[in-house]
C-alpha cells in the first residue's frame, strides 16, 4: 500500500496558532462536555426555545453596550439573573456580577448567555460558555477571525449540551415570552403569528415591520447570521418553528453564498409531503445581482465555485412550494393571504407543495439575471494574493510549479471550509473542465485541528476519486499536506489549485487562486506577512476609500445610472436587486454597516456621487437601532457640505421614520423622502431614465 507522508513542517508551521486557544493544539482539541450521553451538537436544537423561563446571563455585563442592551431586554421582560467580569464580584442593575463564567452557572444557574465581550476576547468567552455547558450562547459580535470559528465549531460538534446563534447576527428572540438575547429593535416587534429566521439583520427587521404593520406580528425571530459558519441554520430554526403552536407561518430570509437555502427547500419538501395543512413560507433571497467571486457585506455572502447562485435558489424553493418575494415589503400582506387560504383549507384537501403559493399572485416576475462584473477581477476585499504569490508560496514549500499548463488530464484539488459540516474540507474533482469540473467534485471535510486531513485513509479516498496512479499518490499526498498546512497556519478561507501528473507520477501544479482572512489582521494583527502583500494600486480607488470609512463598496460595471447607500448588507444587496427588477441601473452596492451615521452618509454620498455615470442618489435606510430623524439630519448636512448636485431620493423606515421624513420633505433641498420602497424605487428609476426631475 502506498504510504502518504506528512510533512515535517505541519507541526511547526501551525505552532504560533496553537497560543490562540487554551483548551486545545493542533492534532489535540478536547471533547467539551463532560456528558456520558452520545455526543451530538444537534441533541442541542431543542435549546433555542427560549421564553419567560429562560434565566440569561450577560458576558461582558458592565460594558456599555452590555449595560444598555440589558436594561432594555430587562423592560422587555427577559429575565436577566446576573452577568460576569473577570477577576470582579459585585453587583450592577441590581443584579449579581461573578468573577467567572464557572462561579456564574453555579450560583445563577443560567439557560442561556448573551456574549458582549469586546474584541478578541469575543472568542474566549464563547470557549468558556461552552466549556460550563450553558444550554444556549448568543454570539453578537462581527469580524470574528474565521479560523476562530472552525475552532469553536470543532468544539460544538464535540459535545451535547450547548447551542450556538451567531456569531456577526442580532440574536433571537421571542415575542411571547418577552425573552430578547441580542440586540433586535424592539419597538417592531408585535406578538403575533409568524416566525422568521434570517441571514441578514436589517432584512430581519423589514420583515418583522411588514409583518407588523399587516397585523399579524412575529413569534420567534431567529438569526442565522451572515458569517461563512453558522451556529444555527434555517432547518434547525425550522424544526422550532414547526413545533410552535403559536407560530403559523415561517419566513425565512437568504442569499447569495453556501448551501443552507438549498438544505432548507429539501426539508420544506419532505415537510409538506409529511404534513397534514403545513405552515406556509415565505422568502426574499439577496444577491441575485451579485458580482461573482466578490464578498458582498457578509463574510458568508460569496459563492465558492460550484454552488448555486442567488437567482438558482430561488427557483428551487419556488419548486417546493415557498413562495418568494422580491422585496421584504411583501411578506407581511403575502403571509396574510397565504395564511387565510390556510385557514380555509381541509386538511382533506391539502395534498402537497403548490397549493401554498396560490393566495398570494402579486410576486413581481424576475427579469434574466446577467451577473455583474466588477470592473477590477484581481483584488477581492483584500482577501486574495496574486496568482505568482501563491505560486512562490508552494515554491517554498518543495511543490513543483509550471507555467504553461498541460494540455489534458488537468484536475482540481482545493482547501476550503464545508458550510454544511461547519468544518474545514478538501474539495477535489478529476477534471477542470467548466462543464464538468463541479458536478464531479467532492467535498472531504475534515476536523479543525485533527490530523484527519493527512490520514492515510483520507488521501487514498481523495487519491481514488482524482482517478491518480500509484506511482503519483505519494506528491498527491504532499501537497495535500502542504496546503493543509498553509491553510491552518496562514489562516486562509479558500486554497485553489490545479494540477497534472506527470508518467512518471510527478505533480505539477499549472494554477493557484489563494484567498486569506484578512479579518485575523485587522482584529489581531496576525497574519501580517499576507496581509503584506495586499496591492492597493491594483484596487477600484472607491472600494478602498469606502474601506477605510469602515463601509463596503463593490462599482458594479454597465450604464449605472443609481448610484446605492444602504445600511446593512443584506439590505444592500436586495436594494440592488430590486432595483433592477423594476428596470433600474444600479451603479454600485454600497453596505454602510449595520449603524447609519451622519458620518457614514457623507462619507457615502461623497464616494457614490463621484462616479460620473450617476444620475440620482437612492438611499435606503433602515432604522433599527438608530432613529430615523437623526438619520434624516445626518443626510441634510452632508447633502449641503458636500453641496451635492445629483438628486438624491431617500427611503428611510424605522424607528422615528415619520420625523425623518418630514425633515427631509421640508428641507426644501433636492430631496424626496418616501416611506415605501415601491414609490421611492419608481421615482428614482423615472429621475434616471430621465422621464422625471425633481421640482
Amino acid at each position: 500500500m502506498t504510504r502518504f507522508i506528512l510533512p515535517r513542517t505541519l507541526r511547526s508551521r501551525i505552532a504560533p496558532y496553537q497560543s490562540l486557544s487554551k483548551y486545545g493544539t493542533y492534532g489535540n482539541i478536547a471533547p467539551f462536555s463532560t456528558s456520558t450521553r452520545r455526543q451530538s451538537y444537534e441533541d442541542t436544537i431543542q435549546n433555542l426555545k427560549i421564553g419567560k423561563h429562560t434565566r440569561v446571563l450577560y458576558q461582558g455585563f458592565t460594558g456599555r453596550q452590555a449595560t444598555m442592551n440589558a436594561q432594555e431586554s430587562i423592560e422587555y421582560g427577559t429575565n436577566v439573573v446576573g452577568g460576569v467580569k473577570p477577576g470582579f464580584e459585585g453587583e450592577h442593575l441590581g443584579l449579581p456580577v461573578l468573577p467567572s463564567v464557572k462561579a456564574a452557572v453555579e450560583k445563577l444557574k443560567p439557560d442561556a448567555s448573551a456574549i458582549y465581550v469586546p474584541g478578541n476576547g469575543t472568542v474566549a468567552a464563547m470557549e468558556e460558555a461552552i466549556e460550563n455547558e450553558i444550554p444556549l450562547i448568543v454570539a453578537v459580535a462581527e469580524h470574528i477571525p474565521i479560523h476562530d470559528i472552525m475552532r469553536i465549531h470543532q468544539m460544538l460538534r464535540t459535545q451535547s449540551k450547548t447551542r450556538l446563534v451567531g456569531a456577526n447576527c442580532p440574536g433571537i428572540i421571542n415575542t411571547h415570552g418577552r425573552c430578547r438575547l441580542g440586540f433586535q429593535p424592539l419597538p417592531f416587534f408585535k406578538e403575533g403569528n409568524v416566525g422568521i429566521v434570517a441571514k441578514s439583520g436589517t432584512l430581519s427587521y423589514e420583515a418583522v415591520a411588514s409583518t407588523t404593520r399587516a397585523g399579524l406580528g412575529q413569534t420567534y425571530g431567529i438569526s442565522m447570521g451572515g458569517d461563512v459558519l453558522a451556529g444555527t441554520n434555517f432547518v434547525e430554526a425550522f424544526q422550532i418553528l414547526v413545533e410552535d403552536e403559536k407560530t403559523e407561518g415561517i419566513v425565512m430570509i437568504g442569499e447569495v453564498g453556501g448551501s443552507a437555502e438549498l438544505r432548507a427547500a429539501e426539508w420544506i419538501r419532505e415537510y409538506n409531503r409529511k404534513t397534514a395543512n403545513p405552515k406556509p413560507f415565505m422568502s426574499v433571497i439577496g444577491g441575485v445581482q451579485a458580482p461573482a467571486r466578490r464578498i458582498m457585506g457578509h463574510a458568508g455572502a460569496w459563492a465558492a465555485p460550484g454552488e448555486a447562485s442567488a437567482a438558482q435558489k430561488i427557483k428551487i424553493l419556488q419548486d417546493v412550494g415557498v413562495t418568494v418575494v422580491d422585496h421584504p415589503e411583501k411578506l407581511g400582506e403575502g403571509m396574510k393571504g397565504l395564511l387565510a387560504e390556510r385557514s380555509r383549507t381541509t386538511t382533506a384537501s391539502r395534498t402537497g407543495s403548490s397549493q401554498q403559493r396560490r393566495g398570494y399572485h402579486t410576486i413581481r416576475h424576475r427579469p434574466t439575471t446577467h451577473r455583474s462584473r466588477s470592473s477590477v477581477s484581481a483584488q477581492r476585499r483584500t482577501l486574495y494574493v496574486k496568482k505568482g504569490q501563491a505560486f512562490e508560496m508552494l515554491k517554498q514549500r518543495g511543490i513543483k510549479i509550471v507555467d504553461v499548463p498541460a494540455a489534458n488530464g488537468e484536475k482540481f484539488l482545493a482547501i476550503s471550509i464545508d458550510r454544511e459540516a461547519r468544518q474545514p474540507c478538501i474539495i477535489a474533482s478529476p477534471t477542470t473542465d467548466p462543464s464538468r469540473a463541479f458536478e464531479q467534485s467532492k467535498k472531504f471535510p475534515f476536523g479543525y485541528g485533527t490530523n484527519e486531513a493527512t490520514s492515510e485513509k483520507m488521501l487514498e479516498d481523495i487519491a481514488s476519486h482524482l482517478g491518480i496512479p500509484s506511482n503519483g499518490r505519494g506528491a498527491l499526498g504532499k501537497l495535500v499536506g502542504e496546503l493543509v498546512d498553509l491553510f491552518m497556519s496562514k489562516e486562509a478561507f479558500v486554497l485553489q489549485t490545479k494540477f497534472a501528473v506527470g508518467d512518471q507520477g510527478e505533480l505539477q501544479v499549472q494554477g493557484a487562486k489563494f484567498g486569506f482572512d484578512d479579518a485575523a489582521f485587522r482584529s489581531s494583527k496576525r497574519q501580517a506577512d499576507v496581509h503584506a502583500l495586499r496591492d492597493m494600486d491594483s484596487e477600484v480607488k472607491e472600494e478602498v476609500e469606502a474601506e477605510k470609512d469602515g463601509m463596503i463598496y463593490v462599482k458594479l460595471a454597465g450604464e449605472g445610472s443609481i448610484g446605492t447607500i444602504v445600511n446593512g448588507a443584506g439590505l444592500a444587496m436586495n436594494t440592488v436587486d430590486a432595483l433592477v427588477a423594476r428596470g433600474g441601473s444600479p451603479a454600485n452596492f454600497m453596505d454602510t454597516g449595520g449603524k447609519a451615521t451622519s458620518e457614514t452618509i457623507k462619507a457615502g454620498f461623497r464616494i457614490v456621487s463621484s462616479d460620473p455615470r450617476v444620475k440620482v442618489i437612492f438611499v435606503n435606510i433602515f432604522g433599527g437601532l438608530t432613529l430615523g430623524d437623526m438619520i434624516a439630519n445626518g443626510i441634510l448636512m452632508a447633502f449641503k457640505d458636500l453641496n451635492l448636485k445629483v438628486p438624491v431620493v431617500v427611503r428611510l423606515r424605522g424607528t422615528r421614520e415619520a420625523e425623518g421624513q418630514k425633515l427631509i420633505q421640508e428641507s426644501g433641498l433636492k430631496l424626496d423622502a418616501f416611506d415605501s420602497f415601491e414609490e421611492a424605487a419608481a421615482r428614482a428609476i423615472s429621475i434616471a431614465k430621465g422621464t422625471a426631475t425633481m421640482e
